[in-house]
């Protein structure tokens, strides 16, 4: 008979999550603190994640809040040694963190791409590097958990998306690509890229404002997954046992578009 699913093997143990502040990022934070993990928050907003802290004492793990721009080269690789020095070292990425700004390629700007390339692969690409190198280093049998999209596997008809869907199409190729120099060295790191479909956060308001009804973006809202439901993901993946690696797992709401 087999046992129910647990994170026993990550239970005080660290997670970094990054854009750990609101929605997706979040829930997750929260469901790792309440299965004992001692989870560091990354985010710009880190008010936000300070006062998620708070509410989670006295739960089996802990939140701790770390200020972080993501966009930052030499400010990413600071965070990472802070959380190495003040909770030890990384058994758990997971990166969360990414944008959708409102620009098109036709009539675009090239500063809203290059923040949505910077934000969605060159800080996954980053974040990655600096966590294996900590595992390496420590022995650890750790995990890697990319927050991607069904838009990194098709490319949904939807106005002013721009360079969204081509950088969550290179989230799908670097995850395989870590994967492989991974398998490479021979290093008992898994890797999953998680991709669901719209889900219910605050990432549609950032980037385009209030939807106006009539619209295709107000269909999708009605539709949406809830962030509860990619935390529970995240819970699935870490908890199969060491042999085994969940390549992709793709979550789309029954019956909806995208």
């Amino acid at each position: 008979m087999s046992s129910s699913p647990s994170l026993k093997q990550f239970a005080g143990k660290v997670a970094i999550v990054t854009g750990a502040s609101a929605g997706i990022g979040k829930a997750i934070a929260d469901l790792l603190v309440k299965h004992g993990v001692i989870v560091a928050g990354l985010a710009r907003r880190v008010q936000l994640v300070q006062e998620h802290a708070k509410e989670l004492m006295g739960e089996k793990g802990s939140l701790h809040a770390f200020q972080c721009d993501l966009s930052k080269q030499e400010e990413t690789v600071a965070t990472f040694q802070k959380v190495t020095s003040s909770l030890g070292p990384v058994s758990v990425l997971v990166n969360n963190a990414g944008i959708l700004s409102a620009s098109g390629i036709l009539d675009g700007e090239v500063e809203k791409w290059a923040s949505v390339t910077n934000t969605n692969v060159i800080a996954v690409a980053l974040c990655t590097r600096e966590a294996v190198k900590i595992m390496k280093t420590n022995n650890i049998k750790g995990y890697i958990i990319n927050v991607n999209s069904v838009a990194g596997h098709m490319v949904p008809d939807f106005p002013k998306m721009g360079l969204y869907p081509p950088s969550k199409h290179a989230v799908t190729a670097l995850t395989e690509t870590i994967r492989l120099e991974i398998n490479r060295e021979k290093l008992p790191i898994r890797i999953t890229s998680i991709s669901p479909g719209y889900v219910e956060t605050e990432i549609l308001e950032v980037a385009f404002g209030k939807i106006s009804k009539g619209t295709e973006w107000e269909t999708v809202q009605e539709t949406g997954l809830k962030d509860k439901d990619i935390a529970d993901a995240v819970f699935y993946v870490l908890s199969t046992p060491e042999h085994v690696n969940v390549k992709e797992l793709t979550i789309t709401r029954q019956g909806a578009q995208v």
